[in-house]
């Protein structure tokens, strides 16, 4: 006889089995990050400072040390002041109750707090400063959506130099979405959802001739601006996500810490907590407080180092930018609570999974945009796996982004960090206003993934000498750049962040809710450390601070400023440097141990089987191919005429040749919306061929290519759509091999032996 195992011991065999190689897997991912996080704790040896400066003449030493002297006492006082007009700023800021920090005027469109479901929020319409061009109300208009995350809003048209500017430079109605300091009482994140739609029907009434706006998220603003494609794609165009986090767990081992936050603080629970401590308001001022956790070497020491070393020429700058980074806003304790356990500790938009109200969940398929992301590699904030990840998690492969009529573009800065992304005047200039002028001509791009490419030097205004190419992409090119994503790990924080949660309503929440009062909470949020360290700083305040202005003022009249090559000058600049290194060593240590310990514990938990609930998957490449929208498209692969066949021949030219020119991109574009038969279509009917025409081309090329005979019947036709071609397609002397190679077979296929000028 031959002995059988029973179902039960079956059952435990493959459990243990399946528990040992999740155990070893953590195993081998902890030894990993130990590894790489050696070099952090190794010790380093001394470095000398640099002597050289100090190789004079005695005499020469003693010249340097007075006029140091002078220059630093002078800088001291200059120093001060500024911190006393940022300090005047920010109490005055506060009592205004925080508004907006826009550059630009604007007028009230539609106040959120009058709505059906009130929130805090506002449309504005800018208005245009003297001299610059009119609006033209037939044009897309610009939507921008700022993050509410500690700060308010603005940040998007914080200079001239923005996104604002970029847009009214070129004629284009431009919309903001404010919020105020307040929330109105019980709103959610839904309500702020409701709200937006409505903001862009107001706008869609206020432009019926122009096409659908351009709907731009920062930061935050971006799963905002998601969440909105997806429940409303009819009243969305293209969506740009600048610096958005959509997928929290990614990042990379040894870089990008605060992905490991809410699970070292043990879930959501203190989020909860704060929020009971403020009387049901979380205070924003804590998320900005971990945005400065960062990079301590920065915000606690170098801006300020920055400011007293160049006090003459950095004023100016520090206190317009401490405008917006000291205004602190409020959240509802229900909004935050849904965005850290559904974003920052379940990741649930990119997974699915992320509800949007009763029996129903965000689908980021279900957006029919065309989307652009900006990510930049110098950002510790949003990382590029967290604002690149979401498109591996949410699609297979770039076929299925096809398939599902998508179209999206990814833009890599090398080295901006997360608010240069927002505020840098050259970023503005050159990446928003490069996206800008691509928008012009997006609904040309065949759905699919594109990277884009920004080369050639810098203009003047809109004439730059940028050239940009959409290079096509892969979803493992996504991967690539977005590190890990599919640690367990994370899912397991979730689950422990439910279990902490429970505990503490049980526990700690009865208690504090007792004794917690608004004038407790209102305490609490003035003692806040970036508050009173701002407040301090006031002579409005502070009567010490007063005499700085005095002093200020003569020390301007009389301003001796020591020789650049001066000594001492040299030596406090190298000591400054000395310890924001020693900052930045702390820094790089500290998240070193924790990533450490997030593993360990975490993957322990994952190891054991504690993990959250399994995410939805994308349906596979093989079914998507019998999807009514494909089966329909490829019944009618025999089926059009002239359009049909040129916007065919367009794509298999651009599949061949791997991206696009803008220029070509242009000439696609006037060919699609000025000459006939395209210019009698609507745009839907436009996009629409554009689709399915890329349909039938991801599925089936070869067949694509040999059916174009039976769209264009005669030879006529037949030239007239090759021409057509050839001329959008530029030069036969500017094409690759594989376009040439494309031209030769699209010219056999339609039976043309004569090349066609190009």
């Amino acid at each position: 006889m031959t002995p059988t195992t029973s179902a039960p011991v079956t059952e435990l065999l493959a459990r243990t089995s399946e528990s040992a190689a999740r155990a070893l897997e953590q195993a081998q991912r902890i030894t990993g990050v130990i590894q790489r996080a050696a070099p952090t704790f190794a010790p380093r040896l001394p470095t000398f400072p640099d002597l050289s400066p100090f190789q004079k003449s005695p005499f020469a030493l003693a010249q340097d040390a007075m006029a140091y002297a002078i220059d630093a006492t002078q800088r001291g006082i200059l120093f001060w002041d500024t911190m006393r007009q940022a300090g005047n700023t920010f109490v005055s800021h506060e009592a205004a109750g925080c508004p907006p920090v826009l550059h630009f005027a604007y007028e009230m469109v539609v106040d959120g707090r009058s709505l059906p479901r009130p929130c805090n929020y506002a449309l504005v319409s800018i208005t245009p400063p003297e001299g610059w061009p009119a609006q033209n109300p037939a044009l897309r208009p610009f939507v921008i959506i700022d993050p509410r995350a500690g700060h308010g809003a603005g940040i998007g048209g914080f200079k001239s130099d923005s996104q604002v500017g970029v847009a009214l430079r070129r004629g284009h109605p431009v919309y903001f979405v404010i919020f105020f300091r307040e929330p109105e009482p019980s709103q959610t994140i839904l309500d702020i959802t409701a709200a937006e739609e409505e903001f862009l029907r107001t706008i869609a009434t206020r432009h019926p001739d122009a096409p659908k706006p351009v709907v731009i998220g920062n930061c935050q603003g971006g799963w905002a601006v998601m969440m909105l494609g997806a429940t409303a794609p009819e009243l969305t165009g293209p969506l740009v996500l600048n610096g958005a986090p959509l997928s929290y767990w990614a990042g990379e081992t040894g870089k990008n810490p605060m992905r490991y936050a809410g699970g070292l603080a043990g879930g959501a629970w203190p989020a909860a907590m704060l929020s009971d401590l403020g009387n049901g308001r979380f205070d924003g001022a804590n998320l900005v407080q971990n945005f400065e956790n960062l990079s301590p070497g920065n915000a606690k020491f170098r801006k300020y180092a920055n400011l007293f070393q160049n006090v003459d020429t950095e004023s100016e700058r520090f206190l317009e930018f401490e405008r917006w980074w000291g205004g602190f806003f409020l959240m509802n304790a229900d909004e935050i609570n849904w965005i850290v356990e559904n974003l920052f500790i379940g990741n649930r938009f990119s997974r699915g999974t992320l509800s949007a109200g009763p029996g129903a969940a965000f689908d980021m398929r279900a957006v029919r945009s065309p989307i652009i992301v900006f990510a930049s590699a110098g950002d510790n904030i949003t990382p590029p796996g967290q604002a690149l990840r979401w498109i591996a998690d949410v699609y297979d492969d770039e076929q299925q982004i096809k398939t599902l009529g998508q179209t999206i573009i990814y833009l890599m800065h090398a080295d901006i960090g997360h608010l240069g992304i927002f505020v840098s005047g050259k970023v503005a200039l050159k990446e928003h206003a490069e996206i800008a002028t691509t928008l012009d001509t997006i609904e040309a791009v065949a759905p699919g993934l594109y990277e884009m490419r920004i080369t050639g030097t810098e203009g003047t205004g809109l004439n730059t000498g940028f050239q940009v190419e959409l290079v096509e992409r892969s979803i493992a090119d996504i991967r690539a750049l977005s590190g890990e994503a599919e640690n367990e790990a994370f899912p397991a924080v979730a689950k422990v962040s439910a279990l902490n949660e429970t505990l503490y309503d049980l526990t700690l929440r009865p208690i504090i809710r007792q004794f917690a009062t608004e004038q407790t909470a209102e305490l609490r949020r003035q003692l806040h450390p970036l508050r009173a360290k701002r407040s301090l700083m006031s002579d409005k305040i502070n009567p010490f601070m007063a005499g700085f202005a005095t002093m200020a003022e003569h020390v301007r009249a009389h301003r001796q400023q020591a020789a650049p090559d001066n000594a001492f000058i040299a030596a406090e600049r190298a000591m400054a440097d000395r310890i924001e290194a020693s900052i930045d060593r702390y820094r790089d240590t500290r998240d070193a141990r924790q990533e450490i310990a997030f593993h360990i514990v975490y993957g322990a938990l994952a190891a054991i089987g504690i993990t959250d609930d399994v995410p939805i998957e994308a349906p596979a490449q093989a079914a998507l191919a019998q999807t009514p929208e494909v089966q329909v498209a490829m019944t009618r692969i025999a089926t059009g005429g002239y359009a049909e066949a040129v916007v065919r021949m367009m794509i298999l030219l651009a599949r061949a040749r791997g991206g696009v020119r803008r220029d070509r991109l242009a000439r696609s574009n006037a060919l699609l919306t000025t000459e006939s038969p395209f210019a009698e279509m609507s745009a839907d009917a436009r996009q629409s061929m554009i689709r399915e025409q890329t349909l039938i081309v991801a599925v089936d090329a070869e067949q694509a290519l040999a059916t174009l005979p039976q769209l264009l019947p005669g030879a006529p036709d037949r030239r007239r759509a090759l021409q057509t071609v050839a001329d959008v397609a530029g030069p036969e002397t500017d094409q690759p091999e594989a376009v040439l190679a494309m031209l030769a077979r699209l010219r056999e296929t339609l039976k043309l032996a004569r090349p066609v000028a190009a």
